[in-house]
């Protein structure tokens, strides 16, 4: 059941012959990264919970591994050092002013 609600979300194409895969495809889409992330690693979940064995786990791991790549999308790229160097120079700036008024006022 998660094999076939994945490919409907994921890839509708695959269901042509669903009346009501486009729709629920455009309906996923509308959804964030992170809603993607929380809905398809819970919908990987549940069926572990309920029993763990072997064939669980493997069958629930392409959905599990599709709800972490949505999250680290959803957590977005990593900043580079230069802008980096560039913030903690401007906050270093902002304390010695304020440490530089305390002391004279």
């Amino acid at each position: 059941m998660n094999a076939f609600i994945l490919l409907l979300c994921e890839a509708p194409f695959c269901c042509q012959f669903i009346e009501f895969a486009n729709t629920v495809a455009e309906k996923v889409d509308r959804l964030r990264s992170w809603q993607k992330a929380v809905f398809y690693c819970g919908m990987a979940v549940v069926p572990i919970v309920i029993s763990l064995t072997l064939t669980t786990l493997l069958g629930n791991a392409i959905a599990f591994a599709t709800g972490v790549l949505y999250g680290l999308s959803a957590l977005g790229k990593k900043g580079d050092a230069i802008s980096y160097a560039r913030i903690q120079q401007q906050r270093q700036q902002a304390d010695e002013e304020k440490l530089a008024e305390t002391l004279e006022g």
